[in-house]
């Protein structure tokens, strides 16, 4: 019998991001899924306090770490899969269209030679259907682009992680106004997760409380497909566009974004020190 994987949800109150580690009990082996380098915009400090805490859970549980992934470049928080890579061990991993999103922000931050938007700043680029393996539990990668060009999901055992490319059904779907976001494409890659069993269980990676709800990060395949206010079972595509157009519209940048992005590039680290010691971030001024 295929093994069952062990969940642990952590949430990160500034951002509203789930972060996860999802574990094999037959073999004690992990992965961590999106995780959380703190950042205060107003000191330009980081912090590792979110990432100490997964940290915290693997030592606890005395699991060792296969895979750090990432379901995206964030735009809404710094990742911490660099910092976690140096302090538990294992591989980071991304989808292989990360470069496409590298080189639109290379071009964006008009970012030096230095930095090479080929996707190396990570251990694994994985392709449409790619497997892998945490200890005894099968994983698959989804190719799920709309939100961004380079979106993708990790299916292991009956859990699915869909980090921002749908939410929970009473909050609806990921925007797609950031560069080389398509509502079209997202329309379609939500009809894929959405024909996976009902059973499913899945994961998202934010979760806001519409109504003053209790935060939550869990719901099934089932559920979204009977109760998702944006895409539902019957929502054709042109009225899903039509609708996540309007939506994005009206809606502001992440309060991180153009901090985080610069170190998500990167693979979730910081940029080199300059030659007195401090490493900086650019702010484009005028382009968003």
């Amino acid at each position: 019998m295929a093994s069952v994987p062990h969940v642990t949800a952590f949430l990160e109150p500034v951002t509203s991001t789930f972060s996860y580690v999802v574990s094999d009990p037959a073999s004690g082996r992990c992965a961590i899924i999106d995780s959380v380098l703190d950042f205060d915009g107003r000191s330009g400090r980081t912090r590792t306090s979110s990432a100490d805490r997964i940290a915290e859970h693997v030592r606890r549980e005395a699991l060792t770490v296969d895979w750090i992934l990432e379901t995206h470049i964030h735009a809404d928080h710094m990742s911490a899969a660099g910092y976690l890579k140096d302090t538990l061990g294992g591989r980071t991993g991304i989808g292989d269209h990360t470069p496409v999103v590298q080189r639109s922000f290379q071009a964006i931050y008009h970012l030096d030679s230095g930095f090479n938007p080929d996707g190396s700043q990570y251990d694994r680029l994985f392709g449409k259907d790619e497997t892998f393996r945490v200890g005894g539990l099968d994983g698959r990668v989804l190719f799920t682009p709309g939100h961004t060009p380079a979106c993708v999901c990790y299916l292991l055992g009956d859990a699915v992680f869909v980090g921002d490319a749908i939410l929970m059904p009473d909050f609806g779907t990921a925007r797609c106004d950031f560069p080389g976001g398509d509502a079209h494409r997202l329309y379609r890659s939500l009809r894929q997760l959405l024909e996976l069993p009902p059973a499913t269980r899945m994961f998202v990676a934010h979760d806001y409380g519409p109504g003053g709800r209790e935060l939550a990060s869990e719901t099934t395949v089932g559920e979204q497909r009977t109760g998702n206010v944006h895409i539902h079972d019957g929502v054709a595509e042109d009225d899903f566009v039509a609708l996540r157009r309007a939506r994005d519209a009206t809606l502001e940048l992440p309060l991180q974004m153009l901090a985080a992005i610069q170190v998500n590039i990167r693979g979730g680290r910081l940029p080199n020190a300059e030659a007195n010691g401090v490493a900086y971030l650019k702010i484009p001024l005028n382009r968003f």
